[in-house]
C-alpha cells in the first residue's frame, strides 16, 4: 500500500550521503564545519536505515570522532571546536551505530554531562549556560545509552521538563515557552526514557500534534507554519510514544516525503523542489521508517537510532541496565508494544 504512494530513491540517497563527505571544499561543507558531528550522525544513521552502513570506513570515522573530544569529556562539532551537549550526543550515537562505545571513557563523558545539570533539574548546553529542554533530552538520552543515568538527579530533571508543559498539552524550551514540535519530541523522548509518560495528557498533546498535518500531507512545527520534512520525525516520533500516531493520515505524509526527493541526484529537501541537504535527508528517511515504509529499517522513536542498535546497547549489560534504570526498560517495552499494536490500526487508516 505504501509503495503505491511512490518509490524511495534509496540508491541515489546513499550516493548523495557518501558524496557529501568528499566535497570538503564546497560551500555547504564550509558553512557546516562547526556542526560536522551532527552531520555525521544524520548521514551515517541514514545509511544504516537503508542497510548501507558497511560502505563506511569504521576506523576512520571512529578516529575522527575521538579527535573531537575535549579533555572535559564532551565533544565538539569538529576537531578543535568547543564541547557542547549537542555534539556529545551525536558522537555517542554514531559510536553506538558502529558498536564502538567501548572506545569511550564512559565516566569521563558521563561526568561532563552530569556537570551541566542545574539545581532546578534543567541542563546547560555547555559552559556558557544556555538552558533548553533540548539539553534535558540530550543528557537523559546520552546517559541512558551509556548506562549512567544514576549520575544525575532524574527526578529533578523530570520535574523541570514537566514545568515546561503548556495548557495546549505541548512543551516549550523553558517554562512558559511556546509549544513547538521539536521541543515536544525532546520532552516526550526524555519522559519516555525515564518511564515518566504518565505526566502527559496524551489526548490533548495528540490533538495538538495531529493538527500539524496540512493539506499537502506534510507536517509543520507550529500553527500557521509551512510543512517541513523534518517534522515527519519530530511529530511522528512523539505520536508513536504517546500511542496516537493513528490520528494522522499516514499515506498523505508518505507522499509528501517522497515528493521532496531529488530522484536523479539523491537527497531530500524540506519541501518539494527545494535544495536537498543531509539534515532533511535523514529526517525524511527516519520519518519513512516510523511510517514502516518497505525497505527501511525500524528506528526507535525515543533514542533516534535503529531499533537493532538500541537493543544491542541494552542487551549487552542487562543486569547493569536494569539496576541503574529499571523504569527505562519497562518504558522501552511499552513503546515497542504500542508500535506493534498500532501497526494493524494504521494500515487500516
Amino acid at each position: 500500500m505504501l509503495k503505491e504512494m511512490g518509490e524511495l530513491a534509496a540508491d541515489q540517497h546513499v550516493k548523495y550521503i557518501l558524496s557529501v563527505e568528499k566535497k570538503k571544499d564546497s560551500f555547504e561543507a564550509v558553512v557546516m564545519e562547526h556542526l560536522r558531528m551532527n552531520g555525521a550522525y544524520w548521514g551515517l544513521t541514514t545509511l544504516d536505515l537503508l542497510g548501507k552502513l558497511d560502505l563506511v570506513d569504521v576506523s576512520e570515522v571512529v578516529s575522527w570522532i575521538m579527535s573531537c573530544q575535549h579533555e572535559s569529556g564532551g565533544f565538539g562539532g569538529n576537531i578543535g571546536h568547543d564541547p557542547h551537549m549537542l555534539y556529545t550526543l551525536s558522537a555517542v550515537q554514531v559510536l553506538a551505530l558502529f558498536d564502538k562505545l567501548d572506545v569511550l571513557d564512559i565516566d569521563l563523558v558521563s561526568n561532563y554531562i552530569a556537570s551541566l545539570q542545574n539545581e532546578d533539574g534543567s541542563f546547560n548546553g555547555d559552559m556558557w549556560g544556555e538552558i533548553d529542554t533540548r539539553f534535558s533530552y540530550i543528557a537523559i538520552c546520552c546517559l541512558s545509552l551509556l548506562h549512567r543515568l544514576d549520575k544525575i538527579n532524574v527526578e529533578k530533571a523530570v520535574d523541570y521538563i514537566v514545568s515546561c508543559k503548556n495548557l495546549d498539552g505541548g512543551f516549550g524550551c523553558t517554562p512558559g515557552g511556546e509549544s513547538h514540535a521539536g521541543q515536544i519530541f525532546c520532552c516526550v523522548g526524555a519522559l519516555a526514557i525515564t518511564g515518566s509518560l504518565h505526566h502527559i495528557d496524551r489526548d490533548l498533546l495528540g490533538w495538538w500534534l495531529c493538527e500539524r498535518q496540512v493539506k499537502s500531507g506534510g507536517l509543520n512545527g507550529r500553527p500557521e507554519k509551512l510543512p517541513d520534512v523534518c517534522y515527519s520525525w519530530w511529530v511522528l516520533s512523539s505520536l508513536i510514544m504517546i500511542d496516537r500516531v493513528h490520528w494522522i493520515d499516514k499515506e498523505r505524509l508518505v507522499k509528501f516525503i517522497l515528493d521532496c526527493q531529488d530522484k536523479e541526484n539523491g537527497g531530500i529537501s524540506d519541501r518539494p523542489d527545494d535544495a536537498v541537504d543531509v539534515f532533511h535527508t535523514y529526517f525524511g528517511v527516519a520519518g519513512l521508517s516510523l511510517l514502516e515504509y518497505p525497505g527501511v529499517k525500524a528506528i526507535d522513536p525515543a533514542y533516534a537510532l535503529p531499533v537493532n542498535v538500541v537493543d544491542r546497547v541494552f542487551i549487552v549489560e542487562p543486569k547493569l541496565s536494569v539496576r541503574l534504570d529499571g523504569c527505562r526498560e519497562g518504558c522501552r517495552m511499552h513503546i515497542r508494544g504500542e508500535r506493534k499494536k498500532e501497526k494493524s490500526v494504521t494500515m487500516k487508516h
